[in-house]
Formats: C-alpha cells, sequence, structure tokens
C-alpha cells in the first residue's frame, strides 16, 4: 500500500489517512489522531520541526541502535478498530511489535519502509473503484463523497 492523501471527515473533523494499493484500486480509509496526522503530514511535505517529534526521535534511535523498520502492516480491524504491527530487524532476528496503524505509518515515512494491509482487512474494509484511476482529483471528489456518508461504525464487520 501506499499513502494516498490525509483528509478530515466532514461531520467529526477526524483525519483520515487514505491508502492505496499499490496494483490495484482498492482504498482504505483509517481514522487517526490529530497529532499523528500532523507527524504523517509533516514527514510526507519534507517540513521539520525545531525539536525532534516522538517518530523522529524512535526512527534516530532505531537508526543509531542499527535497527532496521523493515516493514509496518494493518493487520486486523477489531470491534471498529484496526490494528497493526511494526517488524524490526536486529542482529539477524525479527520482531514483531503491536502498534496502532497511524504509529506504524508515522514510522514508516521515517524509515522507508513499505505499507502491507492484510487482505481480510482489504476485503472487510476497503473501497475499490470500478475503473482505472488516474485522476487524483476525482479520487479525492469521490472520497469526500464517500466521507460524507460514512462514520467509523460502518467498518465493523458482521462478527
Amino acid at each position: 500500500m501506499v499513502i494516498y492523501g490525509v483528509s478530515f471527515d466532514m461531520v467529526g473533523k477526524q483525519p483520515i489517512i487514505l491508502l492505496k494499493a499499490v496494483d490495484g484500486n482498492e482504498f482504505l480509509p483509517i481514522w487517526i489522531g490529530h497529532p499523528e496526522a500532523a507527524a504523517i503530514l509533516m514527514k510526507l511535505q519534507g517540513a521539520d520541526t525545531p525539536r525532534p517529534m516522538t517518530h523522529d526521535l524512535i526512527a534516530t534511535v532505531f537508526d543509531d541502535l542499527e535497527i532496521e523498520c523493515s516493514q509496518v502492516a494493518v493487520t486486523e480491524l477489531r470491534d471498529n478498530t484496526f490494528y497493526a504491527s511494526i517488524t524490526l530487524k536486529l542482529a539477524g532476528r525479527e520482531i514483531e511489535i503491536d502498534s496502532r496503524p497511524s504509529d506504524a505509518i508515522a514510522l514508516a515515512v521515517r524509515t522507508d519502509a513499505p505499507i502491507f494491509v492484510a487482505d481480510d482487512v482489504i476485503s472487510e474494509s476497503a473501497i475499490e473503484f470500478e475503473h482505472e484511476v488516474e485522476d487524483t482529483e476525482e479520487v479525492v471528489n469521490k472520497f469526500r463523497k464517500f466521507l460524507d456518508e460514512v462514520s467509523p461504525e460502518d467498518f465493523g464487520g458482521d462478527e
């Protein structure tokens, strides 16, 4: 997946990160907090802060300790909450750490780690456009229309 953009739902003004499948037309909206949205947007826009933000600090610690963030993954959707993991490589072994998706993605943009989403999360929660999407403005307009009509509870699934 790639980060397609960050927007706000029209009702609650809650930030939403929109992930897009690299080889498809599936888009996954994930509601996130304002601080995490700011952390992601700042890095995507190349903005620097006078002092390191938390995600910058973590990335620096990883770099200094020769820990590689090899990937982040949105692993499941349970009770209207997305779950994620961060996979680290340290001294020849892999370590998987539980994370909120927003923190995992904020770290991924700082470490150039790939972002994955579990297939069942895609099938349960992704929005798929019928034809190939090439026009960013078209996607943004459709996404805004979608946001006008959706709430986080719509992604609960039938469990």
